[in-house]
């Protein structure tokens, strides 16, 4: 008997490894191959091979390891399809992040995030049972309590422009961090557009 090995290498905040087992003869072999990274962030996974460690930091980068040799190349899509497209295909959608701006002070979003929530709405659709998480932030201008308050308005605020888009109001949680979490790191009372945000996870 054979058993035949695929660990796909992502990265989504952290490494994670889909294993494929398929039955053949006679030898074992493992068989590990980077798949591209679908945020186009650099990613690298390190395998122990017979004769040390071989980084794998290319996409389609793979190690093929058997009682009689090693083995380092570079796979193609389609045989990668081929030989493990049942197991990709089966692999949960990744989650998807969004970050909305607004307006000073406001729960509006600016010009240039409405133009984004198109593509919000694209992505929950793409999921036939959704999970969204609705995160509001705010910059440093103001009392904790006021940016507390001012965070979670306007993540309501886009948590029910979602529910009267038709996502259903339980797969939908709004919450907000204030100024608890800046994308840009400011003294107080400084009005930095980019900490006044929402970010959308879309499981």
């Amino acid at each position: 008997m054979s058993i035949r090995s695929l660990a796909v290498a992502v990265r989504a905040g952290a490494l994670a490894a889909l294993i494929l087992l398929a039955a053949g003869c006679a030898t074992r072999s493992e068989t590990v191959v980077l798949l591209p990274e679908q945020s186009g962030r650099d990613t690298a996974v390190v395998v122990k091979g017979s004769e040390g460690e071989v980084v794998l930091d290319k996409p389609y980068a793979a190690y093929t390891h058997s009682r009689t040799r090693d083995r380092t190349y570079t796979a193609t899509p389609d045989e990668v399809k081929a030989a493990f497209g049942g197991a990709l295909a089966a692999q949960p959608t990744r989650a998807a992040s969004f970050t909305l701006y607004f307006v000073e002070n406001k729960d509006e979003l600016t010009d240039e995030s409405k133009a984004v929530v198109e593509g919000v709405f694209a992505e929950i659709a793409r999921r036939p049972v959704p999970d969204v998480l609705v995160i509001g932030h705010t910059d440093t201008v103001g009392s904790d309590a006021v940016n507390d308050a001012l965070a979670l308005q306007r993540a309501e605020a886009i948590r029910r422009e979602l529910i009267r888009r038709g996502v259903a109001a339980a797969n939908v949680q709004a919450s907000g961090r204030g100024k608890r979490e800046l994308a840009v790191p400011t003294p107080d009372n400084v009005a930095e557009p980019r900490n006044r945000r929402v970010v959308i996870q879309v499981r």
